[in-house]
């Protein structure tokens, strides 16, 4: 087994599990608001549900990024290669673990305005989705990066 593949192969699990962490963590937070809001309405069930899954994205991003990027990942691949592909990680790894966090706390207000106006829920996922326009340009950067 070469260098390559382990320094490759690094990027590439570190980048699942940062966007997976940032996700749960951001999952935690709309999870906890929206089960507040539901205990006391339970028909707002589908207005709040968008709000509360989008810090999941991330976590898909880091995934689909891995599973793309695998290929470039073989055991015979030399330490340049695998440092390209740990660099290519490092974009998507970042911010896909950030903006997930920042995503749920913007959710979180979001969820609380639902609860107090309901007819605000379609105007209110702008603000967490434009969060999610970082995390969209980071995996099509580190997709770019790609050796």
């Amino acid at each position: 087994m070469e260098w390559g593949f382990v320094i490759g192969l690094f990027g590439l699990c570190l980048c699942v599990l940062l966007c997976g962490i940032g996700s749960a963590i951001g999952l935690s937070k709309t999870g906890q608001a929206a089960a507040g809001v539901l205990s006391e309405e339970p028909k707002k069930y589908s207005k709040l549900l968008v709000l509360v899954v989008l810090p999941a994205t991330q976590g898909i991003y880091g995934f689909v990024f891995a599973i793309v990027a695998s290929s470039s990942c073989t055991l015979n691949i030399d330490i340049s290669t695998g440092l390209n592909l740990l660099i290519a990680s490092l974009p998507l790894a970042i911010t896909g673990f950030l903006t997930p966090i920042f995503q749920g706390s913007s959710a979180v207000s979001c969820i609380n305005a639902v609860a107090k106006k309901e007819s605000l829920s379609g105007r209110l996922i702008l603000f967490p989705a434009m969060i999610e326009t970082y995390a969209i340009l980071s995996l099509v950067i580190s997709l770019l990066l790609l050796p």
